[in-house]
């Protein structure tokens, strides 16, 4: 990197005054003692001494010590040394001739069931330097986690699944750097945060289990790997930090919206759900955790809805319907000609058709109706009509009322009521765009004051960050995995009867919703 001047560009400034930046590798510029007759240490010796006097005996892997001896030449025995935390301690990663401290590059990645995200961070500041994103590429073997799993255990399923995620994280840290002109073997260190699943398809390790009585993980902390084990096209020998998880359904995306929020640091009762491929809960504050995970998002996922669609140009993503004429008001992302609907935009609709009298409480269309046209054939490039059917509502019930029975669950296993909670954060991408009133007509959401109601954005992507930057962060995770009480609802009897009750809108018992209660009463539509 020396000799060619580099400008980075700066997309977002996430510095946060909580953190103290330790980062999982650090650079030190060096200016050694050139060796004579009478100082006769090895290279590598002479480095590692160096280095001691802050680390304490250091690892040197084999693959790098040939470019310790060329770099110490090349640089007139002034060098960069990049040394990293490892699971037994400290080893160096990266050797360059002259001082290059100043480019100091990291990654923090969201793996999504879906979508993954990935942030280049420059670990001197803390400062995101480029963003990129791309599809999981396990897409083409299924949108959902189960299809994934039960193709893991078919011959050769597992390694495909494996190289098709990472196909797409290789081409994000490649597109990356390019944008910021860097290499991605400039990035010393990454932090991941995904579900257990997708952290288990990455590592190449079974997931059957998680699935199956008593959904147990081959692995929920996997620790510090390095980037070329794991086949990571960055640094061969960075440290790569997944984020720990609690159980088959609660990983490490989970406890970093838990990180994020602070929740686990404050006095008061906190909430935090995150939908998306499954619906994930936390209830607690500083002394307490619990968590909770059931089967959610696939309802709001492009193959299940007739007309669904991912988040991507074109999807509809807001509905409004008018209640006496039932006309239509939509908007697309990218503002394009409608192609489907993706999952806020069905929240949307189900709320606007549940306050327009087109579905009822339980979610069946009224005058027999078979579904609703939310853009009619001609209005659409594919010449057909965009719908939501009886059998999407269906869907979209069970979700709802997974979510709502799991908090109902967790609350009474602690002994608190829903006005204890004092603040709720919806966590992930896909609460980032939910319509807050939408969500809490159906009851997916809990009724509460508005203003105790906090969206985290890609928490997942953040935990990562932080804990990419601060080793204090890093202990800070891994005391929340081992904190949290795990409630496994697949096997739960109180939450299946309470999923029944909650599969009304917004449920059972109105009075759990006193704001949709009083907009049924303002429209009339309350007996």
């Amino acid at each position: 990197m020396a000799g060619k001047e580099k400008t980075p560009i700066i997309l977002e400034d996430r510095i946060t005054a909580e953190l103290n930046i330790d980062p999982l590798t650090e650079k030190h510029f060096l200016k050694l003692v050139e060796p004579d007759l009478s100082d006769n240490r090895g290279d590598v010796d002479r480095v590692r001494d160096a280095l001691s006097g802050k680390y304490g005996p250091i690892a040197v892997p084999r693959d790098i010590m040939n470019g310790v001896s060329l770099a110490c030449r090349q640089g007139n025995w002034e060098v960069t040394a990049t040394v990293g935390s490892l699971q037994n301690g400290f080893g160096l990663v990266d050797i360059q001739p002259g001082d290059t401290s100043s480019l100091h590059l990291g990654a923090a990645v969201d793996i999504g069931t879906t979508t993954v995200v990935a942030y280049l961070v420059d670990m001197s500041t803390g400062r995101i330097l480029n963003t990129a994103a791309d599809y999981n590429g396990q897409i083409k073997f299924g949108e959902d986690i189960l299809t994934r799993i039960y193709l893991a255990g078919e011959p050769d399923g597992l390694e495909a699944l494996r190289q098709s995620v990472l196909q797409t994280l290789n081409g994000i840290f490649f597109r990356l750097t390019e944008g910021v002109a860097f290499k991605p073997r400039d990035i010393s260190a990454a932090a991941i945060g995904a579900n257990s699943t997708m952290i288990h398809l990455l590592l190449g390790l079974d997931p059957s289990r998680i699935c199956l009585a008593p959904y147990i993980s081959v692995v929920n902390a996997p620790g510090v790997l390095g980037a070329a084990e794991i086949g990571l096209e960055i640094n061969p020998l960075a440290p790569v930090y997944c984020l720990p998880g609690v159980g088959s359904y609660v990983g490490g995306d989970v406890l970093g919206g838990v990180l994020v929020s602070n929740m686990y640091r404050n006095d008061e009762l906190a909430f935090l759900v995150d939908i998306g491929t499954n619906g994930e809960m936390v209830l607690g504050n500083r002394d307490w955790l619990v968590a909770c995970a059931g089967a959610a998002g696939p309802a709001l996922e492009g193959g299940v809805v007739r007309s669904g669609m991912r988040a991507e140009p074109g999807a509809i993503w807001q509905v409004r319907i008018d209640q006496q004429t039932r006309g239509v008001e939509y908007r697309t992302i990218g503002d394009l000609p409608p192609v489907g609907i993706c999952g806020s935009g069905l929240i949307d609709c189900l709320a606007e058709m549940f306050l327009c009298g087109i579905i009822d409480r339980a979610g069946k269309f009224k005058g027999g109706l078979e579904q609703f046209v939310v853009v009619p054939a001609a209005e659409t490039p594919a010449g057909e009509d965009i719908v939501v059917t009886q059998t999407d509502i269906n869907n979209l019930m069970r979700t709802k009322g997974a979510v709502n029975a799991a908090l109902e669950l967790l609350l009474e296993s602690v002994g608190c009521g829903l006005e204890q909670i004092e603040r709720f954060y919806a966590a992930g991408a896909f609460g980032q765009y939910l319509d807050l009133e939408s969500s809490i007509t159906i009851g997916l959401y809990p009724d509460l004051p508005r203003e105790k109601m906090v969206r985290l954005g890609n928490s997942s992507g953040e935990g990562a960050r932080q804990v990419l930057l601060s080793s204090e962060k890093r202990k800070d995770i891994e005391t929340i995995a081992k904190n949290i009480t795990y409630f496994e609802l697949n096997a739960n009897q109180t939450f299946m009867n309470k999923f029944v009750s909650s599969k009304f809108l917004p449920h059972t018992n109105m009075d759990y919703f006193p704001t949709v209660k009083a907009r049924l009463a303002a429209r009339g539509m309350l007996k």
